[in-house]
């Protein structure tokens, strides 16, 4: 009854959390709004500007002359004269006597001096609004981080909401199974997700006085499950032994994935600037990246590292696909890298049901090779760290037993035969023969390279293969 309640208690606790993260994720939002509904535009330099500086000139220069009356003139609501003044400025980045009225020529006798006053204040008032603008920009990267956010916590708020409690109906079945294997377990908690993935947390210690490994407590987890086979991700404890100690254990998917890669570095550098990342370290996930550095040697290949580690770090803490890109994007762009853009290629292939997910920032085409043929997966899209605004575009397909999915840094694509790069790719991948996933990726990079000996760019080919367990 206490171990029932315990676990009603659990479920209350997830709902009030869950709960609290749709409140966090609202408050952020609405934050965003908040900023966004007050925002005004100012690209350019406006009728008060203008006014501004033709005051403060007078005010330098004329010393209370009114000859010209060029500024109480111009301080009309159908001033063409400041718009013509404006336009004249931003296009020379000066105002010459040409674009003066003719009156002001005619009649004032500190021309010289009023004109290069007028400029100066016109610079001036340019200068400080390039300072507005840049922390305008600023102001919207930290939005779309509030908005990402936002978006973040709603999701993570949805997962705990979808975790379905099984520890009713399988708890005394694997508390069962353990104590045949001389372990007691204290206390569990077993989940079932969305896509019918399954976790397990166990308070457990040995009664025999030894010590077993994680992986083959995994095992009787298994057995008592009666399903597939389970595993102690890395992340959580390696042994059980007397003292009690909690454990994550996750169900392995359905699928299994393999990986091979090949790269080569342009001529005269001395490492490559693209950089690959493929981890498993997600429970039931697989996650596969390409990143390609503008240019080549050790500062692109610094650059490229930074985005996939950050990529893989994100993901693997809960973030979405979508919402690491975007993250990663808005580091980016906040730590100055418009003028080194890298491009962001990211697939992530849940193990449970088979589904990959491509999300591409700047990337070139993605190869999926199946039983019917070679699919190319393409989306359109600027580099990282570039635009604030930048959406990444979502590619969804299922896979099947023995399907690759081939993935390319664009200067594979460029050095590839003919005419129609992507097409021409495509009916190599379709011609080869079966093969590991190592040897196929050697085999692309060797098609693309062909007989040149003068490499121009950086080049890498990864490739992952599915197989049903």
């Amino acid at each position: 009854m206490w171990k029932r309640s315990k676990r009603r208690d659990m479920a209350d606790v997830n709902a009030y959390t869950a709960k609290r993260l749709n409140e966090m994720a609202r408050s952020l939002g609405l934050l965003a709004k908040s900023c966004e509904d007050n925002r005004k535009d100012r690209r350019g330099l406006t009728k008060e500007d203008a006014m501004a500086a033709m005051q403060m000139s007078a005010a330098m220069v004329c010393e209370g002359c009114s000859r010209c009356n060029l500024y109480s003139g111009s301080d009309k609501e159908d001033s063409y004269y400041l718009h013509y003044l404006l336009r004249a400025f931003e296009q020379k980045g000066r105002v010459d006597f040409e674009d003066m009225p003719r009156f002001f020529g005619e009649t004032c006798r500190r021309r010289d001096h009023y004109l290069e006053q007028l400029n100066r204040n016109l610079g001036r008032a340019t200068m400080n609004l390039e300072w507005k603008n840049r922390f305008m920009e600023s102001r919207d990267t930290v939005m779309v981080q509030f908005r990402e956010l936002a978006v973040i916590l709603e999701e993570f708020a949805c997962q705990m909401e979808q975790a379905t409690d099984i520890t009713e109906a399988k708890g005394e079945a694997v508390k069962r199974q353990f104590r045949f294997h001389h372990m007691a377990v204290e206390n569990l908690l077993l989940l079932e997700y969305e896509n019918m993935q399954r976790e397990a947390y166990l308070t457990v210690r040995t009664t025999n006085g030894k010590c077993v490994t994680a992986r083959e407590a995994a095992e009787v987890l298994g057995k008592a499950m009666g399903s597939r086979r389970w595993y102690a991700p890395k992340d959580t404890r390696a042994l059980v032994t007397r003292q009690a100690a909690t454990i994550r254990f996750s169900e392995a998917g359905s699928y299994r994935m393999m990986y091979g890669v090949a790269r080569q570095a342009k001529d005269g550098a001395a490492v490559s600037g693209d950089n690959f990342t493929y981890s498993e370290n997600t429970p039931g996930q697989v996650l596969m990246s390409l990143s390609d550095g503008m240019g080549s040697g050790e500062q692109a290949c610094e650059e490229s590292r930074r985005v996939v580690e950050l990529t893989q770090q994100l993901l693997e803490t809960g973030f979405s696909s979508r919402g690491a890109i975007k993250m990663v994007n808005t580091v980016l762009l906040m730590s100055g890298m418009e003028e080194h853009p890298v491009t962001v290629d990211l697939c992530c292939v849940d193990l449970h049901t088979g589904v990959l997910e491509a999300m591409k920032m700047g990337a070139v085409a993605t190869f999926v090779a199946g039983e019917k043929g070679v699919e190319i997966l393409e989306a359109s899209q600027v580099p990282a760290g570039v635009l604030g605004m930048a959406e990444p575009v979502l590619l969804s397909r299922k896979l099947w037993d023995g399907d690759r999915v081939v993935m390319v840094t664009d200067g594979v694509l460029d050095a590839c035969p003919g005419e129609d790069k992507e097409a021409g790719l495509r009916e190599y991948i379709e011609s080869m023969e079966s093969c590991s996933v190592q040897e196929m990726a050697e085999d692309i990079l060797q098609f693309a390279c062909g007989e040149e000996k003068c490499f121009r760019d950086d080049m890498t080919v990864l490739v992952a293969g599915i197989w049903k367990r």
